[in-house]
């Protein structure tokens, strides 16, 4: 019982941070709900102007039932009128017909005659209202008026119409009866007493009967109180147009389209891919969100955010290395895999480097390892140095020179410390490359004492690349735009790493596709650019001691040392 009551506490204090969280996203398209404003407005003037020279005018009238008394109470009139029928004739043409003949309106205007009226009945009465609508009030007032009388007119027609073949009938029925009843008098004068006599006597006393009810029925026909109805409320001229006015009509329509904005901003909401807030992403990965980047607002820059002006991107990745060293899936092996959805994979490299400089901060020794061999960049866009560390840590037995080649950075990450990079270059079999024991080999570095490997790899969705190393690197860190991918290509992505062994330890979600970024070095020294080309050997003259002839650029072997002596200038110009 308290548990369900504790639920119930916490589901009441969400709801207003739920119904935030749902503003918030509404306003995520300002665009439709300004367009919605704006349709709005632009309605509410149309509707302000087109009603400033429109004038209504209104008459009543109560209808009657004939009656010969219409003070019986036993009466009802709402059974003998359909109410229903007598509004259709008030618009019917024959009423229009009339009015127009009043108003000395030609048979070519009683279209126009006819439109501006409007028939109406209030519930639970036998009212009839005419409303006429017209741009000027006189004339509003007059045609209504003459719209009620022609009406008026008309049913008293129909009614005396009725009345008058009902009379006729009467009459055509009793005639033939008084002229039989007449003959049979002079019949009787002439017969003698007898059965013949009181036989006679007798059919004219019938004769009689049906004269004196049929004629009874003539006067009572004749008696009826034939009144259609009666005006209660005459038209008369409206002292201001019908229309709301322009400021009202503006503030209708910018309230009507506010809606009409919200709604279309809804139906957006609903039918967006995209995931729509952080919960969303985190409900497609199973995994938390560890951190939301700030948008860049330097323009782009280096990839380590250590020591820029801003110092909100080195904190974030600061929180989002804190909390994965407290994760418990992540500090048992200390193996981390980052990638991107699909497209580029500059915002995820800037994560591995910005993420390994922050285990360096906290004593770790962080291996980064570059596993994106299709488009090798971070060798060219990080200060390096080999310190204590040889340049090349060793050279394989029997020439090879399949990545990874036993080239071994050394990265300054300024006040963090440092790390060491396995950079990537080109291979003609990615698959084996990755896969091969000497990078099993470098990634079980992670399990020495106070260790740490930080891999970067191409887009989990474009390439299978990251696929082939999960088994290897169990802890995945998922980076991506989420207005750039849709919540099927996360929960496809969770997928794919759970299928193949791995654990996704969260997202990292960033503002927008990263711009080009800066090398660390001083202007005009250094390597620059982030040319994914494999590394070509250096002109022999930014060389400072001899070294072997150059070979040709289609003749280069990876590994030969040629390009040691490059980065061993590049560094020695830039101190």
């Amino acid at each position: 019982m308290t548990e369900t009551t504790r639920a119930a506490v916490t589901a009441g204090e969400d709801e207003p941070d739920l119904l935030r969280d749902q503003f918030r996203q509404l306003l995520r398209y300002r665009r439709l709900i300004a367009g919605g404003i704006g349709l709005g407005l632009l309605g509410g003037a149309w509707l302000g102007i087109s009603t400033a020279d429109t004038y209504v005018a209104t008459s009543d009238v109560v209808l009657r039932t004939p009656t010969d008394d219409p003070f019986n109470p036993s009466l009802s009139p709402d059974k003998a009128i359909n109410v229903g029928s007598e509004r259709q004739t008030a618009l019917s043409n024959s009423v229009a017909h009339e009015a127009a003949e009043k108003l000395g309106i030609p048979e070519s205007g009683v279209g126009g005659l006819r439109a501006g009226l409007q028939v109406t009945n209030p519930p639970q009465s036998l009212v009839l209202r005419f409303t006429y609508t017209a741009s000027s009030p006189k004339e509003a007032a007059k045609r209504a008026n003459a719209m009620t009388a022609a009406y008026l007119a008309k049913r008293q027609e129909n009614i005396e119409s009725i009345r008058d073949k009902m009379v006729k009938g009467y009459k055509d029925q009793r005639d033939p009866i008084a002229k039989r009843h007449d003959e049979l008098v002079r019949e009787i004068s002439g017969l003698p007493d007898g059965a013949a006599r009181d036989s006679a006597y007798a059919t004219k006393s019938d004769m009689l009967g049906r004269i004196s009810s049929l004629q009874s029925s003539i006067a009572k026909l004749q008696a009826l109180d034939m009144s259609p109805g009666r005006v209660t409320s005459t038209a008369t001229p409206p002292s201001s147009p019908d229309g709301p006015g322009l400021p009202m009509s503006l503030a209708l329509g910018a309230a009507v389209g506010l809606a009409l904005g919200l709604l279309a901003a809804w139906v957006r909401l609903v039918f967006d891919p995209a995931p729509r807030s952080d919960g969303d992403v985190a409900r497609a990965l199973r995994a938390p969100v560890l951190g939301t980047l700030p948008k860049d607002r330097t323009g782009g820059g280096p990839l380590l955010a250590a020591g820029e002006a801003d110092p909100r991107l080195a904190e974030e990745y600061r929180s989002v290395a804190f909390r994965l060293a407290y994760d418990s899936r992540f500090a048992d092996r200390r193996r981390l895999l980052v990638v991107a959805p699909r497209g580029s994979s500059e915002t995820a490299a800037a994560a591995s480097v910005n993420l390994a400089a922050s285990f360096a901060e906290t004593g770790k020794d962080v291996l980064l390892i570059e596993a994106d061999l299709r488009t090798p960049v971070l060798a060219s866009q990080l200060r390096t140095d080999t310190g204590a560390r040889p340049r090349w840590s060793h050279t394989p037995a029997g020439g090879e020179t399949e990545w990874p080649d036993g080239r071994q950075l050394a990265v300054d990450a300024g006040e963090s410390g440092s790390f060491d990079l396995i950079p990537g270059e080109r291979v003609r079999n990615v698959p084996r490359s990755l896969t091969s024991q000497r990078a099993s080999s470098l990634i079980s570095e992670a399990d020495s004492p106070n260790s740490t490997v930080v891999v970067l790899a191409p887009p989990v969705l474009s390439y299978a690349d990251a696929l082939a190393l999960v088994d290897r690197v169990d802890g995945v860190l998922v980076v991506c735009d989420p207005r750039a991918v849709h919540r099927t290509d996360l929960v496809r992505i969770r997928e794919l790493i759970s299928g193949a062994g791995g654990t996704v330890l969260g997202a990292v979600l960033h503002g927008g596709q990263a711009k080009e970024k800066k090398p660390l070095g001083r202007k005009g020294k250094g390597r620059r650019g982030g040319t994914p080309e494999p590394a070509a050997p250096r002109p022999p003259a930014a060389t400072p001691a001899p070294a072997p002839r150059a070979p040709e650029p289609q003749q280069h072997i990876p590994g030969d040392g040629s390009d040691t002596v490059a980065l061993r200038t590049v560094r020695t110009g830039q101190r």
